[in-house]
């Protein structure tokens, strides 16, 4: 009776054991690989799109302001900043899921209504298991000048609406390498319905302008960082519609300085273009940074959650 009474109990304390064992060792969970935060702090760098789109459910506040040409009058309209050329936008985007933004804003140069639309089709990941974010990005504007400025000397100078539009359409790749630096190269198609013409198909401008472009910010302490970008029109011979193509267009760069938080951004920088809408800066842009021909401006973001 001993005996068995000995075989039970060591029985019972052998499986509370196996049973202690099985409960202290369980088998470790893997770990999501997230994306990666404050790739460039804001939606917008200076005249560029980046990756960056804020949570589902916030409603992002944008005021972007460019001066006039800093070399134009100097000290008499204070280098710009008193010049009748400026220019301002006011936005407001809202974020429908983490990777998917539309937005409205409205530019004082031409008076454009802008709709546009942002996607993240990849987001760059903290493991590298995704090493790129992929970024799309498109909006339409419309000219809300008088109808005689949309009057031509080409065969179809009648007034119609659909000659205030304008659109935009961009890629984006970017990437963040580490804790200060991170890039970001796109290519961009624009397209004008009307434009400034002498003689139709012979002597005027296209159309419709393919641009590439890049960007970067070096973070240089928790909120600051120094951000630049270059965006280039391409010359293309073959997409010309005219023997002899007039205004074209500038390649624009910009540099400046940026502080930011998880609500607000706020940047001040120098740039070329006076346009603010990417379709006026790369189908519009006359100053040529070569040349100094360089204007002050600003961008300030802020976001509410819902």
């Amino acid at each position: 009776m001993k005996k068995h009474i000995l075989f039970f109990l060591v029985m019972i304390f052998s499986f509370g054991i196996v049973v202690a064992q099985d409960e202290e060792t369980p088998k470790p969970k893997k770990k999501k690989d997230r994306p990666v935060t404050e790739m460039f702090g804001s939606g917008i760098l200076i005249d560029e799109q980046t990756s960056v789109i804020a949570e589902k459910k916030t409603l992002e506040m944008m005021i972007q302001h460019r001066f006039g040409l800093i070399k134009d009058n100097g000290a008499k309209d204070l280098w710009g900043v008193y010049a009748p050329s400026a220019n301002t936008r006011m936005g407001l985007n809202y974020s429908i899921t983490n990777n998917l933004m539309v937005g409205y804003g409205i530019t004082r140069k031409n008076m454009y209504s802008d709709f546009q639309v942002k996607y993240n089709v990849l987001n760059q990941t903290r493991k590298n298991t995704i090493p790129l974010s992929v970024t799309l990005y498109g909006n339409m504007a419309i000219d809300g000048r008088n109808e005689s400025v949309f009057t031509t000397s080409t065969a179809d100078s009648a007034y119609k609406f659909s000659n205030r539009l304008s659109y935009f359409a961009q890629v984006l790749v970017s990437r963040k390498f580490n804790d200060w630096f991170s890039f970001g190269i796109n290519g961009s198609f624009t397209h004008y319905n009307s434009v400034k013409a002498d003689t139709a198909n012979i002597k005027g401008m296209n159309h419709d302008v393919i641009g590439i472009g890049f960007m970067g910010r070096f973070k240089f302490s928790p909120q600051s960082s120094i951000v630049f970008h270059y965006s280039i029109p391409l010359e293309l011979k073959n997409m010309s519609e005219n023997t002899v193509v007039t205004n074209i267009p500038k390649s624009n760069f910009g540099i400046g300085y940026r502080v930011a938080t998880a609500t607000h951004s706020f940047e001040v920088f120098i740039t070329a273009s006076n346009g603010i809408i990417a379709q006026d800066n790369y189908m519009h842009n006359t100053s040529d940074w070569t040349d100094g021909e360089f204007r002050i401006g600003f961008n300030i973001t802020r976001l509410w959650g819902f």
